[in-house]
């Protein structure tokens, strides 16, 4: 797998776990695959994997249960949303500003092509 040289891998891991969340894919106190697993499928140390688990954890999106594995909190769907709002409103949008700044894209441009996608 590809990781972004910007970003912590354990930080990629997490983000893909929470859009698999977020895309219901799993779902609230589901079971999701275990550290090894999704170490071997992303092709990373189970230590990687096991840092994102911890840091899911921390912030109540995943828990554990002893012996059974690590589950979508009944919160996981709204905490993923709020943890994913906030790294795109600090680190996505900023750059995103600069770059139409730079670009000499104005707020109309984004409007029209946002009713062009539509």
């Amino acid at each position: 797998m590809q990781f972004d040289e910007q970003q912590p891998i354990y930080l990629q891991i997490a983000d893909i776990i929470c859009e698999n969340i977020l895309s219901d894919k799993w779902k609230s106190d589901e079971r999701i695959p275990s550290v090894r697993d999704i170490a071997a499928s992303m092709e990373v140390n189970p230590n990687t994997a096991m840092r994102a688990f911890d840091y899911l954890q921390s912030i109540d999106i995943i828990y554990n249960k002893r012996g059974i594995g690590y589950f979508v909190s009944d919160t996981g769907k709204e905490k993923a949303i709020q943890y994913k709002r906030e790294e795109f409103l600090t680190k996505t949008v900023p750059q995103f500003f600069q770059t139409m700044h730079l670009l000499g894209i104005t707020y109309h441009d984004l409007e029209k092509y946002h009713k062009e996608q539509g």
